[in-house]
């Protein structure tokens, strides 16, 4: 049965345990399938200005892809934004209610007048019994969740929101290669993007090993890629290249924390390092990433007031990370248009 904790005369159901749900017989950690996959378009979610609000977290590398393709593709205007957080001061008694709107005035979200995250999940579908998680792109007009397929997500504001792009906006899922970058995110959330999270949630160390094999070896095939391109797929940044970045930029700061020993860090490896920086220096890369935000997730999840941590109390707020992120990493050379990260129709497009 589901429990509840009264929070401003509401009932805030507590969050799902994701090791007590999402953990298989050997320890694996199996992430919950999405729940609100429905497309946009005719007969589906209606594609509109002034409808939907994207809700994402800064530590969430899921959500922060919509977040980014948002900026890139210049939907601000159609999509409004919120993040998400926890309200780490008020005691629950160990609880965890999940996302909340601590950036809203009184934490209540102007547009659906909700507190949590999970009070717009319930009142989709109240018998859903997993996660309420970000992304999430609500319509306000409903209050409800039309959306939180992360695997889809940006893909639908590339195709079905077009429309509403940005004058020049860059084409991140051109259709000539659309089945290779589908292809390609796949193998992406299988051997990087979940697989560190199957590294940290894993409750064996048969499924702590295979993750953590798994997950250095793809970034082993990536950085061997990246030796010949500029990025995934030659000249321009792609939808996969959003989808690997997110993990990338938080791997030294947080990520390496939780599977310790790390077998390498992401300034080892020469192409990935120069690469992520690069990603990084295109403004909506680096508007949407919060770094110390990162380590602080990571921090606040110690939830330890005895020892504290040279790491995340000393060297993290000394670090300037966005003048070490915009050193130049000088790859232009690996492309036959090195002045343009991004294809766009203004972009110079030189033949192969």
């Amino acid at each position: 049965m589901a429990e509840y904790i009264e929070i401003n005369g509401r009932q805030i159901r507590v969050r799902p345990s994701e090791k007590k749900n999402e953990t298989d017989s050997r320890g694996n950690f199996r992430r919950q399938q999405n729940r609100f996959d429905t497309g946009f378009g005719e007969g589906k979610n209606p594609v509109e200005k002034d409808r939907y609000i994207l809700f994402w977290a800064k530590g969430c590398h899921w959500s922060n892809r919509a977040s980014i393709v948002r900026e890139l593709l210049g939907l601000q205007d159609t999509i409004k934004a919120e993040i998400a957080d926890r309200d780490y001061t008020r005691d629950t008694g160990g609880r965890d209610l999940g996302w909340e709107f601590v950036n809203s005035p009184d934490h209540i979200n102007p547009e659906t007048g909700a507190q949590f995250l999970s009070e717009l999940y319930y009142a989709t579908d109240p018998d859903y019994t997993g996660r309420p998680t970000v992304p999430a792109l609500v319509d306000y007009k409903t209050g409800k969740v039309a959306n939180n397929d992360y695997h889809r997500l940006t893909n639908y504001f590339e195709v079905d929101f077009k429309p509403f792009h940005k004058e020049n906006a860059p084409d991140l899922y051109p259709e000539e290669l659309r089945e290779n970058i589908d292809k390609l995110n796949w193998w992406l959330f299988e051997n990087v993007n979940n697989a560190i999270y199957r590294a940290m949630f894993a409750q064996s160390l048969e499924a702590y090993s295979e993750a953590y094999e798994v997950f250095f070896a793809g970034l082993d095939a990536l950085e061997k890629r990246l030796e010949t391109n500029r990025f995934l797929f030659g000249d321009y940044v792609t939808d996969s290249d959003v989808r690997l970045y997110v993990t990338l930029a938080r791997f030294d700061v947080r990520y390496s924390k939780y599977i310790a020993p790390a077998k390498h860090r992401l300034s080892d490896y020469k192409n990935l390092w120069g690469y992520a920086r690069e990603l990084y220096q295109i403004p909506a890369f680096g508007h949407n990433t919060y770094f110390h935000d990162f380590a602080a997730t990571a921090r606040k999840s110690d939830n330890n007031d005895y020892f504290g941590s040279t790491f995340y109390d000393l060297v993290v707020p000394a670090t300037d990370y966005d003048t070490i992120w915009k050193e130049p990493a000088g790859r232009e050379g690996l492309s036959l248009d090195p002045a343009h990260k991004l294809k766009t129709p203004d972009s110079v497009t030189l033949p192969d």
